[in-house]
């Protein structure tokens, strides 16, 4: 027989050299989930429940019924999906969420002051007019993303355009066209939300959103 020498590797640690590991050289990436089921969610929710009382089902004396929505759920809540599609480099997503979280925040303290005076259509109407332009133009960014996004955008188009005619006009029927508007872009808001949540959960496409562009 033979006498073999084994042949030992000299790693860095045997050679004294400082050790750097491939996990600890690169960084880690933890993705983040979906937060467009929140989103939704929350926008939907709050516009079902102000436009339930736009479209005359409910008295208007009811109104301050949607402030805790529009603070927490429909402000915070859509602030907070949309700091998180900024994290995912979601950029419509983001200032849509982001945006529509200022819209309520600023809806509950427009809806609850007292100082408005005797020209406070006009002053809504001017400010509802200016949310119709901004979904104007998201509208026609969301011609790339889902069918299901795009019908959100373009009922909520004609939704803030709808109320801001009836608050310059004082026209009390087009105010309740425009709560239907509002139902719709609710209950599409919500489809939009289920989709997200059900097809995330199943890990496979269970309810359709239509191609993405």
């Amino acid at each position: 027989m033979t006498n073999q020498q084994t042949q030992v590797p000299v790693t860095p640690a045997a050679s004294g050299a400082p050790v750097a590991s491939a996990e600890a050289a690169a960084p880690v990436h933890i993705p983040f989930g979906d937060p467009g089921g929140l989103g939704l969610a929350a926008f939907a929710l709050t516009t079902f429940v102000l436009s339930v009382i736009n479209a005359g089902w409910l008295n208007a004396d009811l109104t301050p019924t949607v402030f805790g929505l529009a603070i927490f759920y429909g402000g915070i809540g859509q602030l907070i999906a949309g700091v998180w599609e900024f994290a995912n480099r979601n950029t419509f997503a983001a200032v849509a969420f982001s945006s529509y979280g200022g819209f309520w925040l600023s809806y509950y303290f427009l809806a609850s002051s007292t100082k408005l005076g005797d020209d406070a259509a006009k002053g809504v109407g001017v400010y509802l007019i200016a949310w119709g332009i901004f979904t104007l133009y998201m509208t026609i960014a969301a011609l790339r993303t889902t069918n299901v996004v795009l019908s959100v955008f373009v009922a909520l188009t004609l939704t803030f355009f709808a109320l801001a005619i009836a608050e310059l006009a004082g026209a009390e029927l087009i105010g309740k066209v425009g709560g239907y508007l509002g139902l719709i872009t609710a209950v599409l808001a919500w489809y939009g939300s289920f989709a997200a949540v059900t097809n995330s959960t199943f890990k496979r496409p269970v309810l359709p959103v239509g191609p993405r562009a």
